[in-house]
């Protein structure tokens, strides 16, 4: 059964509700891709991936698996809220931990300086919108 969020409002109409079901969406799309096409997702994904090495379709479909599980756990808790805090913090630790391996890959040369700013619209950005997330859905839990 759906439960309301702590202020009150129903799970579909909060915008941290909102938030994270397009999170989820986005994590399920994306997930979905990389297991069924990995090979599209490698060449065609706007972030220069090609330049991290060969394609291994295997670990392209594991890391599918893995953005298809934070869009479920996401989702899941978009209808029961006492999940919310768990499923975004594993989100939001998962972003923060990729964030450092791109830092230091392109600190270490692994790639060029280019990728400073290929890598912020979807790596370094969006963890900004999740720690103001956590913190949001942290302060509705207590």
């Amino acid at each position: 059964m759906a439960q309301s969020d702590s202020a009150g409002a129903t799970p579909g109409f909060s915008p941290v509700v909102l938030i994270i079901g397009l999170l989820a969406l986005g994590n399920l799309l994306n997930g979905a891709w990389m297991l069924a096409d990995p090979a599209h997702w490698y060449v065609t994904l706007p972030a220069g991936i090609p330049d991290f090495g060969p394609l291994n379709e295997h670990f392209v479909r594991d890391l599918g698996a893995l953005f298809v599980l934070m869009g479920g756990a996401l989702g899941w808790s978009v209808f029961y809220p006492e999940w919310r805090l768990a499923a975004v913090a594993g989100v939001t630790g998962f972003q923060i931990l990729h964030a450092v391996v791109h830092v230091i890959d392109t600190l270490r040369g692994l790639v060029g300086p280019e990728h400073w700013a290929i890598d912020f619209p979807a790596i370094y950005l969006p963890i900004v919108l999740l720690v103001w997330l956590f913190l949001k859905v942290r302060s509705q839990v207590r």
